[in-house]
C-alpha cells in the first residue's frame, strides 16, 4: 500500500470535486459474453460464482483506479485487492465471504473452497470498517438484470468498488450474462470502468489460458 501524492496527482481537482457530492459512486451495467466461458467452467467442474469472482478480482487488480481507497481525505493505493462475495448459507438467507487474491486461479479455488466451507459453517454480515482492500460482489442467478444499486453507507461515502452478475441467458448463438460495475467517481472515471470490462471479457473469451485446469 501507499499514499498518493496529492499535491502531483493527476485526478486531484476531480477528486476535489466528486469528493463534496452526497452520493460520489456511479456504475454502469453491461451483458458480457460468456460463449465460451460458461461451457468451460462446467465442463471442468468449477464453481461458476468462484470463476466470476476470479476475473472480477483479476480484471479490478490490473487497473490502479479499481485499487485506490480514500482514507480521511487522502487516497491510498493497494497493491493487492481482495474478493468479498453473497454465499447463500440456508434457503434464503446470505452471508459474506472473503477470499484473498491470488492470480493463480487453482489455488485461488482452493482458497474460495476453504473460505466458502468456513463461512457455511459458520455465517456471518461482519465487515472491518478499517479494512478497505476490498471488492464487494454479489451473484445474482435468478434474474438476468438491466441495472442494479447497491446499499452503501453515504456519509462518508467508502470507496470500495462493487460488482453484481445476474442470470445467463441466450442471445441469438451467444450466451450472455449481465454484468454491473459500481465505483467512486472521485477515483475513478467511466474510462476506467471501460478498461474494466474490456479486460474481463478478454478474459472470459479465453479461460483455457485464465483459469487452466486445476
Amino acid at each position: 500500500m501507499r499514499y498518493i501524492d496529492m499535491q502531483t496527482w493527476s485526478r486531484r481537482e476531480h477528486f476535489r470535486l466528486f469528493g463534496t457530492f452526497d452520493h460520489p459512486h456511479f456504475g454502469m451495467c453491461a451483458n458480457v459474453d460468456v460463449t465460451v466461458f460458461y461451457p468451460f467452467v462446467k465442463r471442468h467442474g468449477f464453481s461458476l460464482t468462484v470463476a466470476i469472482a476470479y476475473v472480477i478480482s483479476r480484471a479490478s487488480n490490473a487497473i490502479p483506479e479499481f485499487r485506490c481507497r480514500i482514507r480521511a481525505g487522502k487516497v491510498v493505493e493497494h497493491e493487492i485487492v481482495n474478493p468479498s462475495f453473497t454465499i447463500l448459507v440456508n434457503e434464503d438467507l446470505f452471508s459474506f465471504c472473503t477470499v484473498a487474491y491470488v492470480e493463480n486461479f487453482p489455488e485461488f479455488a482452493t482458497r474460495a473452497a476453504e473460505s466458502i466451507a468456513y463461512v457455511k459453517a459458520h455465517p456471518n454480515l461482519e465487515n472491518d470498517p478499517e479494512k478497505d482492500d476490498m471488492l464487494y460482489m454479489s451473484p445474482i442467478p435468478w434474474v438476468s438484470f438491466t441495472s442494479f444499486v447497491h446499499p452503501m453507507q453515504l456519509h462518508p461515502a467508502d470507496s470500495v468498488p462493487r460488482f453484481a452478475w445476474g442470470k445467463i441467458f441466450e442471445e441469438g448463438k451467444l450466451l450472455k450474462m449481465p454484468l454491473g460495475a459500481q465505483g467512486h467517481h472521485a477515483v475513478m472515471d467511466g474510462i476506467h470502468i471501460g478498461r474494466f470490462y474490456e479486460k474481463v471479457q478478454d478474459y472470459l473469451h479465453q479461460p483455457e489460458i485464465v483459469l487452466g485446469e486445476v
